[in-house]
């Protein structure tokens, strides 16, 4: 009776449009007040203690440093160095897509920024260029998608928080995947480009390849930073974050110069604007996270499927449609934050190691990103192209079905995730 009262509640007010934040805060304030006796300082407590962890910091830091990068002219020399690795093979500035789309996910840690970032200097040259704009559209509305699942990510920041998983882990986990993902779109890329005979590119030389790379190389060394700083010890994944931001402001500014002091202070209100919407949300699935664990909710489900004998492959099946369904209405932050603690309890009763959950969960979250009604990839390369999000979604199929693929590898391949952090003795 309780959880049909709770998640009837959640959904009742979603379907009025509410945002997922606000409807998360007065599902568990409604509950509390009118059920139990609960007293309202006690929840004004949970409000700030739930925060109050070091890895939250993490995340505006993130943002800030993928704002700096956005702005200053490394997503440019990024598709330069790419463009000249791979724009000589079938489809050649779609593949360069692909891959300037995974290094710069690598920099920023968001996707919606990697497909604005990626996609307005790069579609327009695809399109001159003679390649179809649903082809373009389709490699980097998907691609832009490496940013939630390639290190340092957002998201798997929020996860961590949400399950006290080791965010370090997960970022040294989500490497391999990303570079597998990456290498997948890519081959789907190129054969839908020698398929239909799309345009190549002159092969570059070595002298051009080497410049391009020393032109990109300042804003390729942030990864070095942050993933060499995590697993060498030197750094916390928050001052990893904090390192990043200032290190990618100096980028901008004083090395590159595609940003001038006046820009800064936008930058700076854009980053916390975003980052306080994001703290919001946070705060009120704690909340919501809270009541759950309080009135045993996860534990019970959690049981009853112990008692029903369902398999572990049964369970992460589940898992999966239950994720994709919720990625039709919800985006990426707001789902970790409400099922992480739902279905984390089961898994790790079932014996599903943590870091593995994780990833599998990522991923769910950049196919989210890629379908309606609320891709959110989707609209930021509407905005680009142009395109209705119909268009869109037809241009994307190609690619999503190849994410599928891998959705299913990697929830059912757990060394796909946990091969290179066992590796380096980092679990």
């Amino acid at each position: 009776m309780t959880t049909l009262f709770i998640f009837g509640l959640l959904i009742a007010l979603m379907l009025t449009g509410m945002p997922i934040s606000i409807a998360l805060g007065l599902t568990v304030l409604t509950f509390l007040f009118t059920m139990t006796q609960v007293p309202i300082e006690s929840v004004a407590l949970k409000l700030f203690t739930g925060i109050e962890k070091f890895e939250i910091m993490a995340i505006p830091f993130f943002i800030l440093a993928g704002n700096f990068l956005t702005h200053g002219g490394v997503a440019r020399r990024m598709i330069a160095f790419a463009t000249a690795c791979v724009g000589h093979l079938h489809g050649g500035l779609g593949l360069a897509g692909v891959m300037a789309c995974a290094l710069f996910a690598a920099v920023s840690g968001s996707s919606p920024a990697t497909v604005v970032a990626i996609g307005s200097i790069l579609l327009p040259a695809m399109v001159k260029q003679g390649f179809p704009k649903r082809f373009g559209a389709g490699v980097i509305a998907t691609s832009g998608a490496l940013g939630i699942l390639i290190p340092p990510s957002i998201v798997m920041v929020m996860y961590a928080v949400a399950t006290n998983t080791s965010v370090g882990q997960l970022f040294i986990a989500g490497i391999i995947p990303g570079i597998v993902l990456a290498t997948m779109l890519g081959a789907t890329a190129w054969y839908r480009a020698w398929k239909n005979d799309y345009p190549r590119m002159p092969r570059a030389s070595f002298l051009t390849l080497l410049r391009t790379f020393k032109d990109s190389m300042w804003g390729l060394l942030l990864i070095v930073i942050v993933i060499g700083g995590i697993y060498s010890g030197m750094f916390t994944p928050t001052e990893a974050a904090a390192m990043s931001a200032v290190y990618a402001f100096v980028v901008s500014v004083f090395v590159y110069k595609d940003m001038t002091l006046r820009q800064v202070p936008k930058v700076l209100l854009d980053s916390a604007s975003m980052s306080a919407m994001l703290l919001y949300i946070i705060t009120n699935a704690v909340l919501f996270s809270f009541l759950m664990t309080s009135e045993n909710i996860p534990q019970a489900m959690a049981q009853w499927m112990i008692d029903q004998n369902l398999s572990v492959w049964m369970f992460l099946l589940g898992c999966n449609i239950l994720l994709l369904l919720a990625g039709n209405v919800m985006e990426p932050s707001s789902i970790t934050l409400i099922m992480a603690p739902i279905l984390f309890p089961i898994a790790i009763k079932l014996g599903i190691d943590p870091v593995h959950f994780g990833i599998m969960l990522v991923v769910n979250m950049e196919v989210g990103m890629c379908h309606p009604p609320v891709g959110l990839n989707l609209y930021v390369a509407s905005g680009i192209t142009h395109m209705g999000i119909t268009e869109l979604t037809i241009a994307v199929w190609p690619w999503l079905l190849t994410m599928l693929v891998f959705l299913v590898i990697v929830t059912y391949w757990p060394p796909l995730s946990l091969w290179l952090p066992r590796m380096l003795g980092v679990m």
